[in-house]
């Protein structure tokens, strides 16, 4: 196995630290330095490229945040799952949260509970439809890719995977999840304004793009009455609320500015 580190602008003293997270049987390890902190979906393109370039690197592209926390036989056990779906583009890690990522018309992707029928206690891995593969870990297979292209950078962070999944499903492309397969993210990185802001901005642009303008015009009045709601009733309010960031969010999406979020909110 290869694995390519995109370093999206680390610290110096993580970045000497790089060399020395990986073992066992990987046989490359590349860290190519972005010059810059791209954003997840920016960032993951740059190794998809190099992916995509090497008619060599084989069938399947796996993507993962610095955080993600894989089990030792995950990318073993969704890779023999898969291998019976030809006609599936992208697939996610289990996260074990018992939910199947959606794509809704109005509120973007989110989570629900998956089919009760046999989640619960079934042993080994095995395929289930989702909307959009989960960012934690995706799989992708090369002729997806090759046909719906790579991440949106537009988004910059949150809601590029789902933007994906959508273009990959409507391009007839299966999407799935592989229970069984595990992976965890027990953490949760970044300004709370910043993650609030992105959020926000990036579900009104999927919306927009994938479901049209009445829709997303629905989506951002139904965010300025959260606005209004969670100001007025402090202990309603969502564990992350950010109103500055959130009314910055709905101008920007309204003058359609979009990629790094805005230097104000990632100073605070």
């Amino acid at each position: 196995m290869a694995i390519t580190i995109i370093d999206n602008a680390s610290a110096p003293e993580a970045r000497r630290r790089l060399g020395e997270l990986v073992g066992g049987d990987v046989t490359i390890v590349v860290v190519v330095d972005a010059g810059a902190n791209l954003g997840f979906g920016p960032g993951a393109n740059v190794g998809l490229r190099r992916f995509l370039d090497d008619p060599a690197a084989g069938e399947w592209v796996a993507v993962a945040p610095h955080d993600a926390l894989p089990a030792p036989d995950c990318l073993a056990a969704m890779l023999t799952v898969l291998r019976d779906r030809p006609a599936t583009g992208l697939a996610s890690a289990d996260v074990g949260d018992g939910h199947v990522p959606i794509i809704d018309p109005y509120f973007g992707g989110m989570s629900v509970p998956a089919p009760a029928s046999g989640f619960a206690g079934e042993q080994g891995s095995r395929w289930e439809p989702a909307g959009y593969p989960h960012g934690t870990l995706l799989l992708a297979r090369r002729a997806c890719l090759e046909e719906v292209g790579l991440f949106d950078e537009r988004y910059f962070s949150y809601c590029e995977e789902a933007d994906l999944g959508e273009r990959s499903r409507r391009a007839g492309w299966d999407v799935a999840v592989v229970r069984g397969a595990e992976v965890r993210n027990p953490y949760l990185g970044g300004d709370a304004a910043v993650i609030d802001y992105l959020m926000l901005r990036n579900t009104l642009l999927l919306v927009r793009d994938h479901f049209g303008r009445y829709r997303a015009t629905i989506r951002a009045l139904i965010a300025l009455g959260d606005v209004a709601h969670g100001i007025l009733r402090p202990s309603r309010r969502p564990w992350i609320f950010e109103p500055q960031a959130r009314l910055r969010a709905l101008a920007d999406h309204a003058r359609g500015r979009y990629g790094p979020p805005p230097e104000g909110l990632r100073r605070r």
